[in-house]
């Protein structure tokens, strides 16, 4: 599953980026796709979160919402990285791990979902294709149980989800 960090605030003068934190609608919205993965059964054995303020907020926020929360790894190696640094992480992750969480930023996560995937829901797909929002969550399946032999278009695009895609699902 790669989420990408919910809203965060504006960088303002001599702030970090790597300190931002996440805005009122940043926190709701991770909350939200927390009771997600929640309702759906999508528990993560490992979430992998890079070390920026905003990721580490939004998983805190998904979090409070799992009945099992999972041990969490902050990667400094994700902020800001690259799909191809991303990937070579997921092939680093022990086969034990059935369930993998990667929360981390935009552009890389969603170059890596894109990269990642082979097939699956053809509207999903094309959403994706428009770009991964923030809280933007995209889950994978691979045939393996091995992520040592992830490869590129080796995934099934499971499903896309935005609290937005979620709250337009409630209305109907």
């Amino acid at each position: 599953m790669l989420l990408r960090h919910a809203k965060a605030e504006r960088t303002e003068g001599g702030m970090l980026d790597h300190q931002r934190r996440l805005a009122d609608r940043g926190r709701a919205d991770a909350a939200t796709i927390g009771a997600y993965l929640a309702r759906h059964g999508l528990a993560p054995d490992l979430a992998i979160v890079s070390t920026a303020l905003r990721t580490r907020e939004t998983w805190e926020h998904l979090a409070s919402g799992l009945s099992h929360v999972p041990p969490v790894t902050y990667e400094d190696r994700l902020y800001n990285a690259p799909a191809q640094a991303i990937l070579a992480l997921l092939g680093a992750t022990n086969a034990s791990v059935r369930t993998l969480l990667v929360i981390g930023h935009n552009p890389g996560l969603h170059e890596a979902a894109r990269l990642l995937i082979a097939s699956g829901d053809v509207e999903a797909r094309e959403r994706l294709n428009e770009g991964l929002p923030t809280a933007g969550l995209a889950v994978i399946d691979f045939a393996g149980d091995d992520w040592h032999k992830l490869h590129p278009h080796g995934g099934r695009l499971e499903r896309f989800v935005t609290p937005r895609s979620l709250a337009a699902a409630d209305r109907v």
